[in-house]
């Protein structure tokens, strides 16, 4: 058909399809390192959430995956049947691990019937998803007793809601196997790879005096500038290689990681959850400046005078699919904007990225293990409230 004879509303689903939206990221950057009114805010936010956050979530990630390459997780359809009384709980474990793989696991295997519903919503309760990574990087003793809490409510949860919901059946779409699995990486994710491996024992001495709140300059002469222009340099590359290396056009393709390339690679998924991860950091770090110096608002002190309202307000935040929101949530807790029972209450309501593959596979279980997620958040996030609020 020719162009001329296409309706408009077909061109511009056309050319939707065509925009790579994860390109807004860095032209947003651009924008703002253009105008002399935010560059130094920006550069300033950059380089802090590079080091700050990016450098320790790279070595965590790196660590933690090949741990799990080595000691590889159980199959929990077997260990449902050996062991059913545990299922629950070995879900709810499977969640508290960080990153959104054991949540991705069980929801996988529900729907091919070898779990329970109960077992799904346990996982989902207690899974932090990426943004855990983040919590344990920067604040590792706030990371752990989130992650307990967690671990705790999704057993609960879901026990009982294996008791109610022990007779009803969920129908699932078959899986498609070039959905959960991810393409061969691309020769710029490659390049990538080798930077990091050889760049990331530099980058986490640099991050470990800034950790320890040593000043660059008190070092050498001009440190503070290569810091501060070299993290912003690093950080928008690391944007940069996750927007150039995957264009779909939609809103998971955003707000959820990337699947494991081929052949698996624990140092390449590393890197490109630490990608993505450092995308959504930058964009709560310069949120919270922008916000704070631009408007002449302090978060922090707004959120205090709003007190009551920012567990419920960081649950429904939690219901959004993907880890890319909860990423912001936990950034601006990270930088004081907002309070411990806000962060808990959206650990617990969020189910990361393995809402996704929920969604596809059967929307009905999807929106009601959804909506129970949401119950122990609210409890728990207000019952931490109230309990600081009377001590």
């Amino acid at each position: 058909m020719p162009v001329s004879t296409l309706s408009p509303c077909v061109l511009t689903t056309n050319w939707m399809k065509v925009i790579n939206k994860r390109l807004f990221f860095p032209l947003g950057l651009a924008l703002l390192l253009a105008l002399p009114s935010t560059r130094e805010l920006t550069l300033t936010a950059l380089s802090d959430a590079f080091f700050q956050v990016s450098v320790f979530v790279a070595a965590t990630l790196l660590l933690y995956y090949l741990l799990i390459k080595r000691y590889p997780l159980l199959e929990l359809g077997q260990f449902s049947q050996r062991y059913p009384k545990f299922e629950v709980l070995f879900a709810a474990f499977l969640g508290a691990l960080p990153g959104c793989g054991g949540a991705i696991i069980v929801v996988t295997q529900f729907t091919r019937g070898q779990v329970s519903f109960g077992a799904v919503v346990a996982v989902l309760s207690a899974t932090m998803g990426d943004a855990a990574f983040l919590l344990l990087a920067a604040s590792p003793f706030d990371a752990l007793l989130v992650l307990a809490i967690s671990l705790v409510a999704g057993t609960l949860m879901g026990t009982l809601v294996n008791k109610i919901h022990a007779d009803i059946e969920f129908h699932h779409k078959k899986p498609d196997p070039d959905v959960l699995q991810g393409k061969s990486a691309s020769p710029l994710l490659m390049a990538t790879k080798q930077i990091w491996i050889w760049a990331l024992p530099l980058l986490l001495l640099v991050a470990l005096v800034l950790a320890f709140n040593i000043e660059p300059a008190t070092l050498f002469q001009g440190a503070d500038t290569m810091v501060l222009y070299g993290g912003s340099f690093l950080a928008v590359a690391s944007m940069l290689v996750w927007a150039l290396t995957k264009n779909e056009g939609n809103y998971q393709s955003i707000a959820c990681e990337d699947c494991p390339p081929k052949p698996e690679s624990a140092t390449l998924k590393a890197i490109q959850d630490t990608h993505f991860i450092t995308v959504w950091v930058v964009a709560a770090f310069i949120t919270f400046e922008l916000v704070s110096t631009l408007a002449g608002l302090d978060l922090a002190v707004w959120f205090n005078q709003y007190a009551l309202w920012t567990p419920l307000i960081a649950a429904l935040i939690g219901l959004i699919p993907g880890c890319g929101p909860q990423i912001v949530v936990t950034g601006l807790y990270l930088q004081g904007g907002l309070p411990f029972s806000a962060l808990l209450a959206n650990a617990i309501s969020n189910d990361g990225d393995a809402l996704f593959p929920a969604i596809a596979l059967s929307p009905k279980a999807a929106f009601i293990a959804t909506v129970y997620t949401l119950i122990p958040a609210l409890v728990l996030g207000y019952g931490w409230y109230f309990i600081k609020l009377w001590t």
